[in-house]
């Protein structure tokens, strides 16, 4: 039996265009591995619409949305709506595939919706996607599991405590991806500007020590049935002092893999990525950025990573039908698991019916 699997992307993000490519990706290597894709596109304004033309980047370049649906995930599938407002249809689905960067889907918003909607979501879960999303509790998290990261502080518009730091420095806004708003700096000159940049994106901002020389690494994996898979390794070559946006989405840099790194640092790099997502029982394909300097420091991890990785686990696109139907299946999976019979107490039964508690009042 065909599985029909909602391919949720876009969002209330600056990530938005990026989750677009991602989304339509991931959506086609679906559909043509034979599954049933309802794409469902959220807007920056918060709008959700599903419809084939969806499936084509094309839809979202002209940004025409007309003969789309307006939608709604709710009751183990989605409400299909006309231009009107008049419901047409609701498609019953078996799963939720998130493809969204940044904003509250990548952030748990989106696992909230479909767990409010009885569907099983094929991604990292709340706790990880909500203190991942925040690059100051992910440095919490990490030091948690004893894993090393770079120095740092963490800067609000009130608080820019920078004891400790020294430049060069890299300033990050809090809770963005896709190296936005992400700047060295080598001066306060630098930095105030570059702070008030972040706080225009942010509400807070991540200070780190420049590690050089540095070279950037990344290592992904994902959960099927009792094996996690950890990718090779790959290295991120900068055309800055910086893997920037440029770099990753516009031509700017180059991806070696697997990464001409010591055996010994690989192995590092791929041990730490499989402990840290077997510490946290982590779900979905997660990427875990490092930078190589005097030793190896664990940067980032991205839990809704650009393209899903799929580059790191296959050679085509047909290749990776296969990794995401295994992390379909691990949803599908942990969601029959966790829904089991509820437990009623029987409480209310016991409760007087002239009891104040009834009236709220003494």
């Amino acid at each position: 039996m065909t599985k029909n699997i909602i391919v949720v992307l876009g969002g209330v993000s600056n990530e938005n265009e990026i989750s677009v490519i991602t989304g339509t990706m991931a959506a086609n290597v679906l559909k043509n591995g034979g599954m049933g894709v309802i794409p469902v596109y959220i807007s920056q304004s918060g709008e959700f619409f599903s419809g084939e033309e969806l499936l084509d980047v094309a839809t979202f370049k002209q940004s025409d949305f007309k003969n789309c649906s307006k939608a709604v995930i709710a009751d183990g599938g989605i409400y299909l709506f006309n231009r009107r407002g008049k419901l047409k249809k609701h498609v019953k689905a078996d799963c939720v595939l998130n493809c969204c960067h940044g904003g509250w889907g990548e952030g748990g918003g989106l696992n909230g919706v479909c767990a409010a909607a009885g569907l099983p979501l094929a991604g990292a879960d709340i706790f990880s996607s909500s203190a991942f999303m925040d690059k100051y509790l992910t440095k919490i998290v990490l030091s948690g599991l004893g894993v090393r990261t770079a120095l740092y502080r963490y800067i609000t518009p009130d608080c820019a405590d920078m004891s400790g730091l020294q430049y060069p420095m890299i300033v990050k806004p809090a809770t963005l991806g896709s190296s936005i708003g992400i700047q060295k700096v080598s001066d306060g000159d630098e930095l105030k500007t570059a702070l008030d940049c972040a706080f225009i994106y942010d509400g807070a901002a991540i200070v780190e020590k420049y590690l050089e020389p540095r070279r950037e690494i990344n290592c992904a994996a994902y959960r099927a049935g009792d094996k996690v898979i950890v990718s090779e390794c790959e290295e991120a070559v900068t055309s800055g002092d910086i893997l920037s946006f440029e770099d990753k989405y516009q031509g700017g840099g180059r991806s070696v893999i697997p990464a001409d790194i010591s055996a010994k640092d690989s192995a590092y790099i791929r041990q730490t990525t499989r402990m840290v997502y077997e510490k946290l029982n982590m779900r979905g394909i997660v990427r875990f950025d490092y930078i190589i300097s005097d030793e190896v420091y664990l940067s980032e991890v991205n839990t809704v990573p650009g393209s899903l990785a799929y580059y790191l686990f296959s050679k085509s696109f047909k290749d990776f039908f296969s990794v995401l139907d295994g992390v379909i299946s691990q949803a599908e999976l942990d969601f029959a698991r966790s829904h089991k019979q509820l437990l009623t107490t029987g409480i209310l039964k016991n409760i007087p019916e002239k009891n104040a508690a009834k009236m709220g009042r003494k």
